[in-house]
């Protein structure tokens, strides 16, 4: 939200006032308080008929730095809250004070306050000193625009050259300078600037990232009103922010995940494909089982069938009941799918149909949010007389469950958490949480209500949702998607630009539909859209009004989907391995180049490639002739599919079919490829292939167990005159095979 009109003026009806000096300094051992006039102080007089600002320094984990600026401390907090884990043994933080300066340290970041000069607060690097970004004179205030609201307003200072990146998924240019951005859940597609998935955190090419503790609308604007810095507002009394250190952007995300929660790990065989009923498309069993035969008999694997919507009865959604008239045997529907190797999900969301009889069993019980008159919120979008789950009601979010557990009994192992984010604010919740608050958090109970069944009823290593909407922490209950996507090359971009600057936000698993959601794909980018799906973290087959059964689209779609499934049953040892890496550190399986290459600058504006890994650089082709440019860092690559070896750094434009695209192996790796190319979840082990890079000298593999505990470790190593290799094997005895790539 912008508040001035260049940069003397306020924009009409618009009052600011700034914190301007420092009054007085409270320290304890590990925090301290300053209070901030906002009018120079030449007398006792001046301290009359004027507010102060108050300004709460601590440490909430190791590395991790609080400020919160406060105007009027009296206003009644009401939830929600971001849910914050604070470091096990507390956060080291430590204050010191030097004359002027008072100086809050934990980890190795410094947040540095001197009281001698105008008001400003520095955060530095602790063990060099150098500045990563400060409060400066305009960065502390308050503001009340012509309707009355009252906003709490910080800035951060961005320095030249500074790039940020994240906010959840967001579709726009994939680098956030000289954007302004809501963080507001809103159902708005893939092409315009709504998201689906708001996450008030973003990561700065400095070596810091910053979370807004703030779950309701937080406006910024970043370098996009004042060009100099990264500005962040809320409709409150209060605003307080995280500063997160690095020094890397790895770093930067596993200090956040630590604190904000890390993904679970999810099960082996969800990394298989996934194929759908698409969502407007007529279906039954018989179409069911034709979707999986025709798989079958074109030798492409198949791991999950998912029903979407029209398994429940037009008008009644959700009322989690099959419709009999299409389905009238489903749990012997169930039974046979599941004899044949599959998982099953379902497509759910959290609003009730006034026409399905789950509305009035939850009105009676008190389970749906109300107006402030006591009345059913109600509209008729989506679905008629549509209702809302109240998951701030603990009672509600078990009614809500207990209706899912009955689908897990019939066979069910996962659902698709459609929605959350049609959230109304003029409403009143159970816990009487503050709407504007709730409005982007509600997704986050209504996605660990069904997370955390599955986990009661599966255990902990199965549970899977196939999520559209989050906020932050939401990466704790994986997987997402990237939502309602055009079927074209200009979507499939924005796509994985929304996916790159999720995993800046700390979302270790994400996935789309392939070809697209509305309308139909050309076959060219339903063929270019199956290899990137492929090597993706999931991959999903999915539609609107048309099948993605890929025969559809003719044979060579079908030869397309078939090898790069196999491929990737091929890769799951080195998947696994990353999906833990996620699982234990917060660094996401699919990255943007900068993740891993923060110090080339060619690399922090990169959004049409990415590592799947560590070690894997793909760069999808959104071209019909197949024409791609991408660039690939310092070292010697291995192209994965053609053993072509390129120096770089470089800029390579090349020339691929569609069942090609650039796929390299880092210089230095050594990569797991696993036998079974039938299944995602085989015996990795079992005839593995130890695909051994030029430069790799010293390198262990680790292949997970299906659990994700360590199993098989191989260390590869390159010696003697000729430079022949040797490997040393704990974990297992099955065979492997060792080859250079």
């Amino acid at each position: 939200m912008k508040f001035t009109d260049g940069f003397w003026l306020m924009r009409e009806g618009v009052s600011a006032t700034y914190a301007t000096e420092v009054r007085e300094v409270r320290a304890d051992q590990d925090r301290f308080t300053a209070y901030a006039a906002v009018r120079p102080v030449r007398d006792r007089g001046d301290t009359l008929n004027s507010p102060l600002i108050t300004v709460d320094c601590f440490s909430p984990a190791e590395g991790v730095i609080g400020i919160r600026f406060t105007h009027h401390a009296g206003r009644r907090r009401r939830g929600p809250d971001f849910e914050l884990l604070p470091t096990e043994g507390g956060s080291g933080a430590r204050v010191t004070r030097d004359g002027t300066v008072t100086e809050l340290t934990t980890g190795p970041l410094t947040l540095r306050l001197d009281t001698a000069g105008e008001w400003g607060l520095e955060i530095l690097d602790a063990s060099t000193g150098r500045r990563l970004t400060a409060v400066e004179r305009k960065g502390t205030a308050f503001a009340t625009t012509p309707d009355g609201a009252h906003h709490m307003v910080a800035q951060l200072a961005l320095a030249v050259g500074e790039h940020v990146y994240g906010l959840g998924e967001r579709f726009t240019p994939f680098v956030k300078n000289g954007q302004t951005v809501d963080i507001w859940q809103a159902d708005g597609g893939t092409s315009s600037e709504l998201a689906y998935k708001n996450v008030p955190f973003h990561l700065s090419s400095r070596g810091y990232g910053v979370l807004v503790n703030h779950p309701g609308k937080v406006s910024y604007e970043i370098g996009s009103e004042s060009v100099g810095q990264l500005q962040f507002s809320v409709e409150d009394q209060s605003i307080e922010f995280h500063v997160v250190a690095g020094p890397t952007p790895k770093d930067v995300l596993r200090r956040y995940t630590a604190l904000t929660g890390r993904p679970a790990l999810p099960p082996a065989w969800s990394f298989g494909l996934w194929l759908t009923t698409s969502f407007c498309t007529e279906y039954d069993e018989e179409t069911v089982t034709s979707f999986v035969d025709g798989m079958a008999e074109r030798a492409i694997p198949l791991s999950v069938f998912h029903f979407d919507c029209f398994w429940m009865r037009e008008y009644q959604w959700s009322d989690f009941a099959w419709d009999p008239d299409v389905f009238p045997d489903p749990v012997g529907m169930l039974t046979r799918l599941k004899a044949r190797g599959l998982r099953i999900s379902m497509w759910i969301n959290p609003y009730i149909a006034q026409k399905s009889a789950l509305f009035d069993e939850a009105a009676d019980r008190g389970f749906l949010v109300r107006r402030p008159n006591g009345d059913i919120w109600q509209w008729d979008l989506w679905q008629p007389g549509m209702a809302l789950v109240d998951f701030t009601d603990p009672a509600a979010r078990d009614w809500y469950a207990g209706k899912l557990r009955g689908l897990l009994d019939q066979g069910v192992d996962s659902f698709k958490t459609d929605f959350g984010e049609r959230v109304p604010t003029d409403v009143v919740w159970h816990d009487g949480s503050d709407p504007e608050r709730m409005h982007n958090y509600y997704t986050h109970l209504y996605n660990r209500t069904v997370f955390e069944l599955l986990e009661k009823e599966r255990g902990s290593g199965e549970a899977l949702v196939f999520a559209r909407s989050a906020t932050a922490g939401g990466q704790q209950f994986p997987v997402h998607w990237g939502g309602d996507c055009f079927a074209s090359f200009t979507a499939m971009a924005e796509s994985l630009r929304g996916g790159l600057s999720l995993s800046l936000s700390g979302f270790g698993f994400w996935s789309h539909d392939i070809g697209g959601f509305e309308g139909t794909p050309d076959p060219a980018v339903f063929k270019r859209w199956l290899a990137f799906g492929l090597l993706s973290s999931h991959s999903r087959l999915h539609g609107n009004v048309s099948y993605r059964v890929p025969w559809e689209f003719g044979e060579e779609a079908v030869d397309v989907a078939r090898q790069f499934t196999l491929l990737k049953h091929r890769l799951m040892p080195y998947l696994y391995g990353a999906a833990v890496e996620a699982h234990r550190t917060g660094v996401p399986v699919m990255r943007p180049m900068l993740l891993d290459f923060p110090d080339d600058p060619t690399c922090r504006t990169l959004d049409r490639q990415y590592l799947l890994g560590p070690d894997l650089l793909v760069a999808p082709v959104f071209t019909e002739d197949g024409d791609v440019e991408f660039y690939l860092p310092e070292g010697t690559w291995t192209q994965l599919l053609t053993g072509e070896r390129v120096q770089g750094p470089c800029w390579r434009r090349e020339t691929h079919g569609f069942d090609s695209l650039p796929l390299y192996v880092r210089p230095g790796a050594v990569l797991p490829l696993g036998a079974d190319e039938q299944r995602p979840d085989g015996d990795w082990p079992d005839g593995l292939t130890l695909l051994v890079t030029p430069d790799a000298a010293d390198v262990t593999v680790t292949v997970p167990d299906h659990d994700g505990t360590p199993g098989a470790t191989y260390r590869v190593r390159r010696g003697g005159a000729d430079g022949g290799l040797s490997v040393e094997v704990t974990g297992t005895e099955l065979p492997y095979e060792v080859r250079e790539l």
